[in-house]
């Protein structure tokens, strides 16, 4: 907490502020454009837009909400991306998934006194 800023000096930083529009199928996704805009609320050229995909998907659990960004210059594109924008983020849910899988597995492994003294060479 040392390092947060007293609010009389909280800012927002001009130089980098963005609009946000939302466009939705009503059935799959969102698709959310973040719009590089100037301190007077026009658009800034000089910067890109950003895109993002998010949709559920469900699971035993219930639903599970899924997003990831979508690599595009346009609307249009995005929305022929998002496909493979929801796709590398399932796969990377995936992923943490089995890492925390395998770092449960491993942290649940029984410890005998001969591994803590460095013996596991013995067969029990």
């Amino acid at each position: 907490m040392a390092n947060q800023q007293p609010l009389e000096d909280v800012r927002i930083d001009a130089g980098n502020l963005w609009r946000e529009e939302n466009y939705t199928d009503l059935q799959v996704g969102h698709i959310r454009k973040l719009v590089p805009v100037k301190p007077d609320g026009s658009d800034d050229p000089a910067r890109q837009p950003v895109f993002s995909a998010t949709t559920n998907i469900m699971t035993p659990g219930g639903a599970l909400p899924i997003s990831g960004e979508i690599e595009a210059s346009s609307l249009a594109e995005a929305v022929e991306k998002f496909p493979e924008a929801i796709n590398a983020a399932v796969k990377q849910l995936q992923e943490e998934m089995i890492k925390y899988q395998q770092e449960q597995e491993q942290a649940s492994r029984i410890v005998t006194p001969d591994q803590l003294r460095g013996r596991n060479d013995l067969i029990i």
